[in-house]
């Protein structure tokens, strides 16, 4: 985005230290109606003037830095409109050990939450600084001891340095913040089933100061302590284990207060709480808390036992690919219906979208491969992204990336047999060419000057080209020293925060590898290669000549460093595989050389590298001729990749693709692979051909997908041919026999 039987230490505060830090009871029920009581917004009359103690070189730095850091105490500054990146640096430099106690009221059908904030940190001087609020109201301002003005303007609350200090400080805010059923950093979702009411938080990537006001970037970590008030059949999840669970009367009326122990030092977006009458489902020692809305539990129960055994053995996984434990003292999963996200990935507590996890329609083995995944990336987070965090969203795909590429690699070692880099390549390098071969694409790395601009960063650039890069990357410094370079990386910014730059120089550190020219190729350019094999062979039927080629598919120029696995394939006997570096335009592979001539030749086996791999005339039509009887489903998968993308290249015709690939279907007995030959066949039909070619080929598209919905004793290929159907059916026989199951005439077997 992201366990129980896991304890960690962590530092203890003193009774007496906590029990000063909150206010008293009564005063928490005070909150709302003093909020209530203050919607105005106090603006100072005097005109923000620029220090006369600013030096600094550049004029603009010199600029920005005076107007929001270093304005006297008798002047007023106006906030920036988000969160600026010189803004973001300046109050790194200046702030430290952050500390946040927060309570907040949560009642249902309520359109905000009353809160009280006692916040804690270190200055490096007595300089003003900017907290980060917008959307609440604050109603009390306690500044070291002395009530200040709560003066909230473009989004912040400015302390003024008159009332900061050189070294411990403390403020406290009462506020409150609203709540809705969409748009907001507290979200309130009414269960249809049985009128429940349940309230979540969605911080990421800078909403957390709509929640509270925080220091709202990522490399300005906090512990968090947390208490909350809630209706007494309510419960609540958090980052961390519940340290008190109380009932307590106010007013007659009895209310549940939980205090959850104060967490780790995580960013803003990694905080999160969500409420109401959650049930904890399948409660195992060493297994993650899984807790579901109510109207859900049954549903759940059945689910509860593979969900939870994937993320344990996550766990295992992880930890020791990481050399660290498990970073946080618990993990648990939180079912959110309607959630934005597929998941994400809060310290201790991932909230997962419930549809993503309680399948709504009957689910092939496929969906369970790929609801793992999901898990596994939000669970490699933890790691990732918590333990060590982007020092800045510019670097988001960092986090993301690695989740995504972590996540086949811990499936490939839980479930071995199940060919998970093939799924890894059909799931991830599609949409990854699809967008880096047109003129929209971006690099991977985007620079993001504001965090307000941060949610622009995310998409298929992000969540598969950054992890197929990755693979390669593993590829280019062997897997031994990428697991080292990892662990080095870890080790070092362990709670703390982290840049690129930083793994490149672990990785360089444990390789002996200079990685800083393939770093800026892959990370700061757009686009990518495509790779082409030119090869032929002499009388005595060996190779004599072999080159490798490559261009910018986006006509940009330069080249791309490029390291791959070259297959030349032979029929009936062992193929060979040449490890091959390609740095220039074109360069001639002299392993290949006396080989006997192949059947074809592919320049990405195993998809270790990144770009478009075409075939050459000569291996084109070989393989088209073998598809059908190649063993190797991984093999047929790259190869069926490699065909469409010359479809799209127009290096193929699109009759040939489509006549070829309804032929082989009859026979495909790879799921995974079905389905993706039968979207091609759909687009194929759609975009590619005349009306008079498809009119030739649709019948035959039909007839199969009904004759998998049918007939075939595989389930997942009887839901396939049901899904196939629907995308396909243009004729008045196949819209019937759609009809008659809708009406319930027509079984199709579970």
């Amino acid at each position: 985005m992201p366990v129980s039987g896991l304890p960690t230490s962590r530092p203890q505060r003193s009774f007496a230290s906590r029990k000063a830090s909150h206010f008293d009871v009564e005063h928490v029920e005070n909150v709302g109606q003093m909020t209530r009581q203050s919607h105005h917004v106090h603006v100072l009359d005097s005109v923000p003037l620029l220090s006369q103690s600013c030096r600094v070189d550049s004029l603009m730095r010199w600029k920005l830095i005076c107007f929001l850091l270093f304005l006297t105490p008798e002047m007023h500054a106006t906030g920036p409109e988000g969160i600026p990146r010189e803004l973001a640096r300046q109050r790194a430099e200046q702030v430290s050990d952050v500390r946040y106690d927060l309570q907040f009221r949560l009642a249902p059908s309520a359109s905000s939450v009353a809160g009280y904030e006692e916040l804690r940190f270190r200055a490096k001087a007595a300089r003003p600084v900017l907290l980060d609020f917008r959307e609440g109201v604050v109603s009390k301002l306690v500044i070291n001891h002395a009530p200040a003005e709560a003066n909230v303007e473009s989004g912040h609350i400015e302390l003024p340095a008159s009332a900061i200090r050189a070294g411990e400080n403390t403020v406290s805010i009462e506020f409150s913040v609203p709540v809705a059923t969409a748009g907001k950093a507290i979200t309130r979702f009414e269960d249809k089933d049985d009128g429940s009411e349940y309230v979540y938080t969605l911080f990421v990537p800078m909403d957390a100061e709509m929640a509270f006001p925080c220091f709202d970037q990522p490399d300005l970590k906090g512990r968090f302590h947390l208490k909350l008030r809630m209706p007494i059949e309510w419960t609540a999840v958090s980052n961390t284990a519940p340290e008190s669970d109380t009932i307590e009367s106010s007013g007659g009326a009895q209310q549940r207060q939980m205090v959850f122990a104060e967490t780790r030092p995580v960013s803003t977006y990694l905080f999160a709480f969500a409420a109401g009458p959650f049930r904890k489902v399948h409660e195992e020692p060493g297994l993650p808390g899984l807790y579901v809305r109510k109207s859900k539990v049954n549903r759940a129960e059945e689910e509860a036992p593979g969900v939870q055994e994937i993320v344990a053995q996550g766990i295992q996984y992880l930890s020791e690919f990481f050399a660290q434990p498990f970073p946080f003292p618990k993990y648990d999963l939180v079912l959110i219906p309607g959630f934005a996200y597929s998941g994400m990935e809060h310290a201790g507590a991932t909230f997962l979208q419930e549809e993503s996890i309680l399948f709504r329609m009957a689910p092939t083995h496929s969906d369970y491969l790929n609801r793992d995944i999901l898990l596994l990336h939000e669970l490699t987070h933890q790691w990732f992204g918590n333990l060590v965090t982007m020092r800045w969203f510019d670097d988001l795909w960092l986090k993301e990336g690695f989740a995504q590429y972590m996540a086949y690699s811990a499936q490939a070692s839980i479930k071995p047999n199940e060919n998970i880099w093939k799924r890894f390549y059909q799931a991830i390098k599609p949409a990854a060419y699809e967008i880096d071969s047109t003129k929209g694409t971006t690099a991977i790395y985007q620079n993001i000057a504001n965090l307000k601009d941060a949610k622009s960063a995310y998409g298929a650039i992000v969540y598969s080209k950054a992890p197929g890069v990755l693979k390669q990357l593993a590829f280019v410094v062997g897997e031994r020293n990428f697991r080292e370079g990892l662990r080095l990386y870890l080790k070092e910014h362990a709670y703390g925060n982290a840049e690129w730059s930083d793994l490149v120089g672990a990785l360089q550190r444990v390789s002996g590898r200079a990685l800083n020219d393939w770093a800026g190729s892959w990370i700061r350019r757009r686009g990518m290669p495509e790779v082409l094999a030119e090869w032929s062979c002499d009388g005595k039927n060996r190779i004599d000549q072999f080159s490798l080629a490559q261009r910018d598919v986006l006509g940009e120029g330069g080249v791309w460093p490029i390291s791959m696995q070259v297959l030349l394939s032979y029929s009936g006997s062992t193929p060979i595989k040449i490890h091959a570096e390609l740095n220039t335009e074109k360069a001639e592979l002299r392993e290949a050389i006396g080989k006997p001539c192949p059947q074809y030749v592919f320049a990405n086996d195993q998809d270790y590298a990144y770009g478009r791999f075409l075939l050459d005339n000569r291996s084109q039509s070989a393989v088209m001729e073998q598809l059908g009887e190649m063993a190797d489903v991984f093999q047929r998968a790259l190869l069926w990749g490699s065909l469409w993308d010359s479809v799209r290249e127009a290096e193929l015709a699109p009759r040939e693709f489509l006549q070829t690939a309804v032929r082989c279907l009859a026979t495909e007995t790879d799921e995974e692979l079905a389905q993706s030959l039968i979207r091609h066949v759909v687009t194929g039909l759609h975009r590619y051909v005349s009306p008079s070619v498809r009119r030739e080929l649709r019948p035959k598209a039909e007839a199969l997908t009904k004759e998998w919905m049918m007939h075939s004793p595989n389930q997942n290929f009887r839901i396939l041919g049901f899904r196939g159907l629907l995308s396909v059916a243009e004729s008045e026989e196949a819209g019937a026999k759609l009809r008659e199951i809708l009406d319930g005439k027509l079984k199709v077997r579970a």
